[in-house]
C-alpha cells in the first residue's frame, strides 16, 4: 500500500446557514487506497464529499490535494486537478443518450484519442452501457443509471474518485456487482473515497474506514479492525 498522502482534510467545518454539518473533520487518503466514510444519515458524510469537490465551501479548515490547499477553488477547477464526484442520486442527464452522458464526463480532456481510450475502458467495465450506448439514460434501470454515473465520472480520468451512496436503492446482486467494479477501478490505479450506508459491504472492500457521528470523526482505522470493533458492529453492522 503506497503511503503517499493524496488528500488531507484538517479541521474541516461546514455550515448550512447556522447549522453546523461537520465540525473539525480531519482524515487523510493515501494514493491507491479505498477509504470509506460510514455513519448514520445526517452524520456529515455527503457534506464532506461536497466540501472536497468544491460544491460547498468550508467555514474553516484546509483540504489539500497533492499538497495544495483546494478550499475556495470552483468545482470545475477541482475536476481539472483530478478529483471527480459521482453524487448521490446519480445526477445523470435523462434526456441524453448513454454516449452523450459519457462524452460530457470527458469535458476536461482535449485529447480525442485519450477520450476514446477512456470510453473503451468504461465500456469494458460496464458492458451493459456498451449494449445500450444509443439509448436515452432515462430508459435505464436504477442499476444501469448508477453504472452510467460512475462511468461518466471515470471519463474525466480521476486520480481520486468520490462515490456517494453507489448502492442506494439497488437489488442485492447489483450491489455486489457495483462493489466488484469499485475494486476493479481501484486496482487500475484510481484512489476511491466512498460514502456508503451499507457499512458491512463498504468495510469489506475498503483499506481504511472513517466513522462520522453528528459531523465529527469518532473512529478511524484499518477496515479490518473497524469490522471487529464492538461499537461499529452495534451501530452499523447489526451486531
Amino acid at each position: 500500500m503506497p503511503d503517499s498522502t493524496l488528500l488531507n482534510l484538517q479541521d474541516v467545518t461546514v455550515h448550512y446557514g447556522v447549522i453546523c454539518a461537520t465540525e473539525k473533520v480531519s482524515f487523510s487518503v493515501a494514493s491507491g487506497e479505498i477509504v470509506t466514510l460510514i455513519g448514520a444519515n445526517g452524520a456529515g458524510k455527503s457534506t464532506t464529499l461536497r466540501a472536497i469537490s468544491g460544491l460547498l465551501k468550508p467555514s474553516s479548515g484546509t483540504i489539500t490535494f497533492e499538497g495544495e490547499n483546494i478550499v475556495g477553488e470552483t468545482p470545475n477547477v477541482i475536476v481539472s486537478k483530478g478529483i471527480v464526484h459521482a453524487p448521490e442520486g446519480r445526477g445523470i442527464f435523462l434526456n441524453l443518450s448513454i454516449e452523450e452522458n459519457l462524452d460530457l464526463g470527458a469535458w476536461t480532456n482535449p485529447d480525442s484519442d485519450s477520450v476514446k481510450q477512456q470510453l473503451e475502458y468504461v465500456f469494458k467495465l460496464f458492458p451493459r452501457l456498451l449494449e445500450r450506448r444509443k439509448q436515452n439514460a432515462g430508459t435505464l434501470s436504477g442499476g444501469e443509471q448508477q453504472m452510467l454515473a460512475i462511468g461518466r465520472a471515470l471519463m474525466a480520468k480521476p486520480q481520486l474518485l468520490l462515490l456517494d451512496e453507489p448502492s442506494l436503492g439497488l437489488a442485492p446482486q447489483l450491489i455486489e456487482l457495483i462493489f466488484e467494479i469499485i475494486c476493479e477501478i481501484n486496482k487500475r490505479g484510481t484512489t476511491v473515497l466512498l460514502v456508503e450506508q451499507n457499512a458491512h459491504q463498504a468495510l469489506e472492500i475498503a483499506h481504511r474506514g472513517v466513522v462520522l457521528e453528528t459531523g465529527k470523526v469518532v473512529l478511524e482505522g484499518p477496515a479490518s479492525e473497524l469490522k471487529k470493533s464492538e461499537a461499529v458492529q452495534k451501530a452499523y453492522l447489526g451486531g
